[in-house]
């Protein structure tokens, strides 16, 4: 689940020339099961969005950090149709809690301008998925809370970035991954270890190892993750490939451990063409005069 405003994504936020981030707003839901993927993400005007500091919400989704610490979501979306998957619109709702088992981390600047800010404001805690698209209606197991804000578009300063996140089953500790390829050919490369338990203390940085190159997918973006020197990774499922995003999960060993990780590589300078953004609102309609459904 993503809560966007300005949406980093919408090439209707671009052609807008980027001057109104509230009146491009969405709320994205993606869901992997055995029996496939589903995938919603529309995008709605400011008439849409409701936002608070402890609350967002886009239409007749919301997400809000309750009195106790909890992150709580409800979503109420629609995946449109797809070749493989469906043949009609299909609503998408349900709920999701994320009770924290660590605390935050500070946030951190992706670049040296300090223009683009991504802070773990739950690395670790217990997720709670309720939804009938789901086998058994909902699901129950670790998950992880983070935010991101820009102040200039992802394009101008990076030409890509890999992030993964995942928990080594040894110890519970949780394990986060950021290696930003900056437009001017630095990287901002690091790794956060966070310990298990509701720890006070901000994550331990630590130094990513040498990256190993992936399978590429059916659109080619070129995929690789940091893990102990002369290993390979392994991919284990793909979730999505898409020309310029790639969304995986992957088994690495990092320090002499085994840890599965769900993995994204994102590509600027093929999002920043202009064919795939004539692409995407295949992928990402807009339904600018939707208005924000409030709670009773």
């Amino acid at each position: 689940m993503i809560a966007f405003v300005g949406s980093v994504f919408s090439p209707y936020y671009h052609w807008s020339g980027r001057r109104r981030p509230d009146n491009h707003v969405a709320f994205n839901v993606a869901l992997y099961t055995p029996e496939g993927n589903v995938w919603a993400m529309t995008e709605r005007g400011a008439a849409a969005l409701d936002i608070a500091d402890d609350a967002i919400g886009i239409g007749q989704s919301r997400m809000a950090v309750e009195a106790d610490g909890t992150l709580s979501i409800r979503f109420d979306e629609t995946a449109l149709p797809w070749p493989g998957q469906r043949l009609l619109p299909r609503r998408i709702a349900g709920t999701i809690t994320l009770a924290p088992e660590a605390a935050g981390g500070p946030a951190v600047a992706l670049d040296g301008a300090g223009d683009h800010l991504w802070a773990p404001r739950m690395p670790a805690g217990r997720a709670t998925v309720v939804c009938d698209l789901l086998p058994g209606g909902g699901w129950q197991g670790h998950g992880y809370h983070d935010w991101n804000m820009g102040r200039r578009p992802l394009e101008q300063d990076f030409s890509g970035w890999d992030w993964a996140r995942g928990r080594v089953a040894e110890t519970g500790e949780t394990l986060i991954l950021y290696d930003a390829r900056l437009a001017d050919g630095t990287r901002r490369a690091f790794g956060l270890r966070q310990p298990a338990g509701m720890a006070a203390t901000a994550p331990e940085v630590f130094a990513l190892p040498p990256r190993q190159s992936l399978p590429r997918g059916f659109w080619g973006v070129p995929v690789s993750v940091a893990c102990d020197p002369g290993t390979q990774p392994g991919l284990r499922r793909r979730l999505e490939d898409t020309p310029f995003y790639t969304r995986a999960l992957v088994d690495v060993r990092l320090a002499g451990r085994s840890v599965r990780l769900m993995h994204e590589t994102l590509d600027c300078r093929r999002l920043a063409h202009p064919l795939v953004r004539l692409m995407l609102p295949f992928r990402m309609p807009r339904r600018g005069g939707w208005s924000m459904i409030r709670p009773e």
